[in-house]
């Protein structure tokens, strides 16, 4: 469990990015972030991963202070984190060298059983021998994600991972997160997208570094005011859903994923 506590953010001499943020994320949970441009979204994000600490409060991750840099090692073995933009974290060409960076100091057969593992996760294995610059960025963001999972966290942050990538490559990453999902991952999930609040099991809204919001996903539907209330794009589909809702058509959101809802919609609407 992530247990965020009274936690404030701000650059040297100037306004507070975040305020008083207070939040848990339980263990198996994924929790979408979202907000407009400038509420705070990524830098909880680097907050909980420990790349930079809080101003004010504290982040105890199992019970580890993440500020302290006694516990920066258990830390950095329980939680990976995921950039949108995954060239900046590529280090190496070779795909297979690139997974394996972070795996050094593990036995040569573990390191390969690792690569192999986390590579098939995110279905780029029959990449493995291939250059990193010759692939899509959507292929790069998987490799980047199968490097995460190479390292076995507990927990993983997908800081808005599908913007700078085609409809297709984000369609790869829905699949994956939701698979991450039945896994038993504990995710926070950042986004501007839409579409992606879809991945939740619940979705908090950020305005101006301050929590405005926390919806279940199962929610929604009662709940899509809000979003307009904050300058959120709401899914088509949740609107769909809503207007059928009110016809006393109902499906219990909770239980679909992205694909899983689309389908179900069409089957109601033929039936």
């Amino acid at each position: 469990m992530i247990s965020i506590n009274n936690v404030t953010y701000r650059y040297k001499k100037g306004k507070d990015i975040l305020k008083e943020i207070n939040m848990t994320i339980e263990d198996k949970e994924t929790v979408v972030i979202m907000g407009k441009n400038g509420s705070g979204k990524s830098t909880l994000g680097k907050l909980i991963s420990g790349i930079i600490k809080p101003k004010e409060g504290n982040i105890l991750m199992d019970g580890f202070n993440i500020a302290d840099s006694k516990n920066k090692e258990e830390i950095r073995k329980k939680i990976g984190i995921v950039f949108q933009n995954p060239e900046n974290q590529i280090i190496f060409n070779n795909v297979e060298d690139e997974v394996s960076f972070a795996l050094k100091d593990l036995e040569q057969e573990e390191i390969k059983k690792r690569i192999e593992a986390s590579l098939d996760k995110v279905h780029m294995k029959h990449k493995m021998q291939e250059n990193l610059y010759e692939l899509s960025l959507g292929q790069k963001q998987r490799v980047v994600i199968g490097e995460v999972l190479a390292k076995q966290p507990q927990y993983i942050v997908f800081d808005e991972p599908t913007t700078m990538i085609d409809s297709k490559g984000k369609e790869a990453i829905y699949h994956i997160v939701e698979d991450l999902k039945k896994e038993g991952y504990t995710i926070l999930y950042i986004t501007n997208v839409a579409e992606e609040m879809l991945l939740a099991d619940r979705i908090i809204l950020l305005n101006e570094g301050t929590i405005v919001e926390e919806i279940k996903k199962e929610d929604l539907l009662d709940r899509l005011d809000v979003f307009e209330q904050y300058d959120i794009k709401v899914p088509m589909v949740l609107e769909l859903l809503q207007k059928l809702k009110k016809q006393g058509i109902e499906m219990d959101l909770k239980d679909y994923s992205i694909d899983e809802l689309v389908t179900k919609l069409k089957e109601k609407i033929k039936g």
